[in-house]
């Protein structure tokens, strides 16, 4: 089992998550982050973390998000990790809570 990053984080990108991954699993993109499913412990510390709500067991994927487990683990492959904490965008806190943001993922 696994943990995914979800919609929610498309333009928010808080990295709470990352501080407290154990195994550095976090990967970064220009603005979204991915976790890989290989690396990941399923410890779920990074639930709590993040201030988006966006990080779901794969096991409990809402159905609308059921992509983001592939897009994670392909993600997750082509980015740098993340092991530190970072500040958000400027304008996270704008798009926290915004739906259907896939079409704004930056590769």
């Amino acid at each position: 089992m696994t943990f995914v990053v979800t919609d929610n984080c498309i333009k928010c990108k808080y990295t709470d998550c990352v501080a407290v991954c154990p195994v550095d699993a976090f990967f970064e993109g220009p603005n979204f982050l991915a976790i890989d499913p290989v690396i990941c412990i399923d410890c779920a510390l990074c639930v709590p973390e993040c201030p988006a709500d966006a990080i779901f067991q794969d096991t409990e994927l809402p159905a609308d998000q059921l992509q983001y487990l592939a897009l994670n683990e392909q993600l997750s492959q082509e980015w740098p990790n993340i092991t530190e904490l970072k500040a958000p965008p400027e304008d996270a806190d704008k798009w926290n809570g915004v739906v259907d943001k896939l079409p704004l993922l930056e590769r």
